[in-house]
């Protein structure tokens, strides 16, 4: 029996047993008795949606500022609940500063290798982020590997917690569809620097490059992605559950990979981009590495390649 049914079974008015013994015989503390419960936060889940939608307009906002902006919006609330809140989603402001995402001790830290490269073919540089996504009584976790060079969304998924297991997932479909990259780029976040995802990239011979100290530039491509997917799908869509989110996000990202236009690429898609770099690279035989998935048992959150949406 759970401590809130036992405590339940108090008789406050019982002629001769007193709270003390009560308590003693159902194994409940005394302090959970006599302070009164608070009051549910039937707010919590709209407060959380509401900095969501002013971090993702507005990444360079710190709590001091989120919270001065809610109060401006007549939320009653002070900055320190602010914090809790975007610890728990897991975002903090953009900009110089000591560090923006903070490792697991002992896991190792690799140096940023992109300083002064120019990123201008495909599976150059990969990266992966994490971002909150708001359903409707709750939140999921999103995952996405990108090329950077063609904007191409390679893989992604959805997860109720922030465990490392999810990303290596996303980084295993990602490599066995579209071969592998000489640089993968994350942040210093505890799924990025695991030994499960840093192996990973290890065994498949993969330089390993980690956002530096106070660069919050440096996975800018990513962080654009997620301002996009949100305004244009997230926000619009209200997802009601899990099911819902994972079927909606693989639609728009199969829309933002083969038919949504992008302005820094000449105004072509990004998975267009991604063929045209690896077959002008590696020659026909690229365009093979799209076709595997009869053989690679895709996850069902990942959106299927044009080309085979075409041969169905």
């Amino acid at each position: 029996m759970s401590a809130p049914d036992r405590r339940a079974k108090l008789d406050r008015e019982h002629p001769d047993l007193s709270i003390r013994r009560q308590c003693a015989m159902l194994g409940i503390a005394r302090s959970s008795v006599y302070r009164p419960t608070g009051a549910a936060n039937d707010n919590e889940l709209a407060l959380l949606r509401r900095i969501d939608e002013l971090f993702t307009r507005w990444p360079f906002l710190g709590s001091r500022r989120m919270t001065a902006l809610l109060r401006a919006e007549g939320q009653t609330i002070n900055r320190k609940r602010v914090q809790r809140l975007m610890r728990r989603m897991g975002i903090a402001a953009l900009g110089p500063k000591p560090r923006t995402t903070k490792p697991a001790l002992g896991h190792r830290i690799y140096p940023y290798l992109l300083r002064e490269v120019t990123v201008e073919r495909a599976n150059q540089v990969w990266a992966a982020d994490i971002t909150y996504i708001p359903i409707g009584r709750g939140f999921l976790y999103l995952v996405a590997v990108m090329d950077w060079s063609s904007r191409a969304v390679l893989s992604w998924r959805l997860s109720n917690t922030m465990d490392v297991s999810f990303c290596v997932s996303a980084l295993e479909e990602a490599l066995a569809r579209f071969g592998r990259p000489e640089i993968f780029n994350t942040d210093q976040g505890s799924q990025f620097t695991s030994a499960a995802f840093t192996d990973a990239l290890t065994a498949a011979g993969i330089r390993i490059s980690m956002d530096g100290r106070g660069r919050w530039m440096d996975n800018v491509f990513i962080e654009r992605l997620w301002r996009s997917l949100k305004h244009e799908d997230i926000y619009l869509q209200a997802y009601a559950d899990g099911h819902e989110a994972k079927a909606g996000i693989g639609t728009w990202i199969g829309f933002y990979n083969n038919s949504r236009p992008h302005q820094a690429l000449g105004n072509r898609t990004p998975m267009a981009v991604w063929r045209n770099d690896v077959t002008s690279v590696l020659g026909e035989k690229a365009v093979d590495m799209t076709l595997r998935l009869d053989n690679a048992r895709a996850l069902p959150t990942c959106p299927q390649p044009l080309q085979q949406q075409q041969a169905a």
